[in-house]
């Protein structure tokens, strides 16, 4: 997450045991198929079975990453396409820049459709493409790409000589019933909403850094005093990476999964320890509680002063302080928001209250009368409010992490523990690799009750 300073998953935040003490205390039509199938398939979110091919060579010191990326996707809506949108995520901050400080990411000779100029404050590049993709069908643009990893601790950032590159590959815009989504850029919180794509990424950096990378990855030698590092990530929502002087520890859980954790000489000792145990334990409890990691491999990047924490496919950025980290908090991002997808923009509660859940749990928190009416000062306020509404009203958005957390512990003596397990482990199995909506949450959770939730929904605020 983003520059908030009071909460777990965003770049500048401090680690989540301070902060809790700040705290307090797409479906096909198929043949003959009816009126309401045509119509879920005309408003099917596209282009989807993205296929991202990307190689980049640094500089020196991983700041500067030039190369070509190319990008195939299908048409999955009855509608022909004919235009596709990038996100360039990674001008957020900068937007425009200024004819001296340009955006920290520019895409050039762009082959396969036309480019039109930059909108939403320089995030967004429409691609018009040379003739109607009919549905079905599948096409490819392809770009030539420059970084230039910004001067500030951030998810895309750096801290002293490690530079953090999240969110920093252009990726589709989702197109579906409401239209595209082209929502802007916002600090606090997360704006991206993609759909499970294909990654294979090559990065060409001096041997001297350290390359953590979403997906699979392996190293080969380059030119002299360069190494090849080669990622493969299938179905994946982004692609990090980070670059540096790292230290390095590889374990791999009860559970089968590869942890490899990279972290800055001056991490402390034992918070590397404690964030290194925590992960690995935390990936292989969700993997039983929710359905099994897909990913085969996860990368731990921690350093001292990143704040909070950060998630990605299958790596995640860490601040880690002598007590640890934000570790388990975003580990279970891998599953809420990484395989169950939503709209992180429009539904920011459907991963953040659902991963801070996942922790409170994991670290057995006593969450006995945890709803708090009073903190909502707010009477139209709803848990299931925009990032729009949070952008306006910053100093409530810490309730996307108190209330909602509360609120899933709440549900849980509601049905009770057995039945609450059986709920999520079912709702991620429906929409794995998918995208959910709160109307799919109280839906699932709804047939797994024989008591009417209605009065539970309003009481906590989920519309």
């Amino acid at each position: 997450m983003p520059p908030l300073p009071a909460w777990p998953s965003s770049p500048l935040r401090r680690p989540l045991v301070a902060l809790l003490a700040l705290l307090v205390g797409a479906v096909a039509c198929a043949v003959g198929a009816g009126p309401a199938d045509a119509a879920k398939s005309a408003r099917a979110a596209t282009p989807d079975h993205p296929r991202y091919d990307v190689t980049l060579r640094a500089d020196a010191d991983g700041t500067h990453w030039k190369g070509r990326q190319q990008v195939s996707f299908r048409n999955a809506s009855d509608q022909p396409l004919r235009e596709v949108y990038l996100r360039l995520w990674g001008n957020g901050e900068d937007a425009c820049g200024t004819p001296g400080s340009p955006s920290p990411v520019t895409v050039s000779r762009v082959r396969g459709g036309t480019a039109s100029g930059l909108s939403v404050d320089c995030t967004a590049l429409r691609i018009t493409l040379p003739t109607a993709l009919e549905r079905g069908r599948r096409t490819a643009v392809s770009f030539d790409l420059s970084l230039t990893v910004p001067e500030r601790n951030n998810r895309f950032g750096r801290e002293g000589a490690f530079r953090f590159l999240g969110n920093a590959l252009p990726v589709l815009a989702v197109h579906d019933a409401t239209g595209w989504h082209l929502d802007p850029y916002v600090s606090t919180g997360e704006s991206f909403y993609t759909l499970a794509g294909d990654f294979r990424v090559t990065l060409d950096h001096p041997s001297a850094l350290q390359v953590p990378a979403t997906g699979r990855t392996r190293t080969g030698p380059g030119t002299p005093g360069r190494t090849l590092t080669h990622s493969d990530a299938h179905r994946v929502r982004d692609f990090a990476w980070a670059a540096g002087p790292f230290r390095t520890a590889t374990q791999t859980t009860p559970g089968g999964v590869r942890v490899r954790s990279y972290w800055s000489p001056d991490t402390p000792a034992e918070g590397v320890r404690l964030t290194r145990r925590d992960g690995a334990a935390a990936v292989d409890r969700f993997s039983t509680e929710y359905g099994s990691y897909p990913y085969g491999e996860l990368d731990l990047v921690m350093t001292p002063r990143f704040g909070g924490g950060m998630e990605y496919p299958g790596l995640v950025l860490l601040g880690t302080e002598e007590e640890g980290s934000a570790v388990v908090h975003e580990v279970a991002h891998q599953w809420w928001y990484g395989i169950v997808g939503n709209d992180q923009y429009r539904a920011p509660w459907l991963d953040e209250s659902f991963a801070q859940y996942a922790n409170a749990r994991f670290y057995g928190w006593d969450t006995r009368d945890c709803w708090a009416p009073d903190e909502w000062t707010d009477q139209d306020a709803a848990l299931t409010s925009p990032m729009a509404y949070w952008t306006e009203h910053p100093g409530t958005y810490h309730l996307v992490y108190t209330a909602g957390s509360c609120a899933l512990a709440d549900l849980e003596r509601t049905l009770g523990t057995a039945t609450m397990a059986r709920l999520l482990k079912r709702y991620a199995h429906d929409h794995w690799y998918g995208v959910s909506t709160t109307a799919d949450f109280k839906k699932t959770a709804q047939s797994m009750t024989d008591k009417d939730l209605t009065s539970f929904w309003q009481t906590h605020r989920i519309r």
